[in-house]
Parts: structure tokens; sequence; C-alpha cells
């Protein structure tokens, strides 16, 4: 039977990504013509993401990265930001002048 959330209802939810790591909670959804757009996801101290994505509070999820809504929200892995390399070279290096 399907069951109709309130979106009320899922604020406050922990998110976790679908290879079972915590990434934070919900604080707000982002709806565009009565839809769901993305979710606003506080990225957690006790997930370890803070450094990975440096200063910043939280990210914003679209939807199609939302796989499952319950006692959590499950997303998957490919939502979350993966951290470079300082090795690597950025678009305006060059390595010889």
């Amino acid at each position: 039977m399907l069951k109709i959330k309130k979106l009320s209802e899922v604020i406050g939810k922990k998110v976790f990504t679908d290879s079972g790591d915590l990434f934070g909670l919900v604080e707000e959804v982002n709806l565009v013509d009565n839809k769901i757009d993305g979710w606003r996801i506080v990225v957690s101290r006790d997930s370890g993401m803070s450094s990975v994505l440096g200063g910043a509070r939280g990210v914003i999820v679209p939807q199609q990265f939302l796989r499952a809504i319950g006692d959590v929200i499950v997303i998957s892995k490919n939502a979350v930001p993966l951290k470079e390399d300082d090795d690597e070279l950025s678009i305006g290096d060059s390595e010889s002048m």
C-alpha cells in the first residue's frame, strides 16, 4: 500500500547514502510548480562529509538522487561530492611556461 507523507514529516529526518554512510539531516524541501525539485541537507558533523565540502554547511540534493523515504531518507552515493586530490592540476595551471 502506498503511504503518502507530508513534507512537514520529512523535515529533520536523517539522510543516509545507499552505501550506508550518514550524510546529514533534511532541512528544507525545494518545490517548483508543486513538485519536489530538490532537498536541502544539512551535513552532520558525525558524517565526515564536512571535510569533503570544505566550509559549506550543507548541500542541495536534486530529487532524482533520492532513493527512498521511510524512517530515514536514502540518497544515491552519486549525490555526494567527491574530494579531489591535491596533486591534480586546476584548469588554469600549466606545467611549464
